[in-house]
């Protein structure tokens, strides 16, 4: 469907169609995003998602809460995560998903979903492993800097083997010219003064005259719930979170 058949159906200008699909209306109106829905035919949960995303279009940082608004299966990162240009990234627990081996993956899985079924836990996997090709592709790859806290490498997810998989995988990562991978050591103490869980900076490239394509994102993800922030000040506060914790890791 070409832009010009979609604009007729809606009965709008072409224009008007083309500022929602480029991002530049600040929010759009339920009614307009169900008119949308109806014509390019979009299933019952995508547009359950859209729908939430539209109510907090308004909003410069906003929690998504699994199975409220936003459905648990309409995964906000991944959208960001692909169009970002660089990711920078604070794990204190865990080796982020970028960086993870299929088996250090699938066991993550199975512990985090014991109801799945193996196809449903090899597709969590592909999903994860295809999500890699990000900054791993021979052409423009994202730039990844991660900061991983000692306890990452120390506690031991599905066995040795699969660690010292993991371990190796890593290294080898780390050699890649648009990754970093920086190691804090327990010695290091507390560097930011207080608890950081892990924090994702997303930054999306600069245009032809330098400005920023789209604003810097704070991601952060909880066990319940997400935070998602382009708020200037909290988007600072993780930059010197981030910078104090890469000072203290070798």
């Amino acid at each position: 469907m070409t832009l010009e058949d979609a604009a007729k159906l809606m009965e709008w200008g072409k224009s008007s169609l083309q500022r929602i699909e480029k991002g530049m209306n600040q929010k759009i109106r339920i009614r307009d995003l169900d008119g949308l829905i109806e014509i390019y035919a979009i299933d019952d949960d995508r547009a359950a998602g859209l729908r939430g995303l539209a109510q907090q279009a308004a909003e410069k940082s906003w929690w998504h809460e699994f199975g409220d608004v936003i459905p648990a299966n309409f995964n906000v990162y991944i959208g960001l995560e692909s169009a970002a240009q660089s990711l920078t990234s604070y794990q204190p627990d865990l080796v982020p998903g970028l960086l993870q081996t299929t088996d250090y993956a699938r066991v993550l899985a199975r512990n985090a979903y014991p109801n799945d079924t193996e196809h449903d836990i090899a597709g969590r996997v592909r999903l994860k492993m295809g999500r890699q090709r990000k900054i791993t592709r021979h052409t423009k790859p994202a730039f990844l800097h991660v900061v991983l806290a000692e306890t990452v490498l120390r506690r031991v997810i599905g066995g040795p083997a699969v660690m010292a998989a993991q371990l190796r995988h890593l290294a080898d990562a780390s050699s890649r010219p648009n990754i970093t991978v920086r190691l804090l050591p327990l010695s290091a103490g507390c560097p930011t003064g207080e608890q950081v869980g892990p924090f994702i900076i997303l930054e999306f490239g600069t245009d032809s005259r330098g400005a920023p394509e789209e604003p810097t994102i704070v991601y952060s993800e909880g066990f319940t719930s997400d935070m998602y922030s382009e708020k200037l000040s909290i988007v600072e506060r993780y930059t010197h979170a981030w910078q104090s914790l890469q000072r203290f890791a070798g």
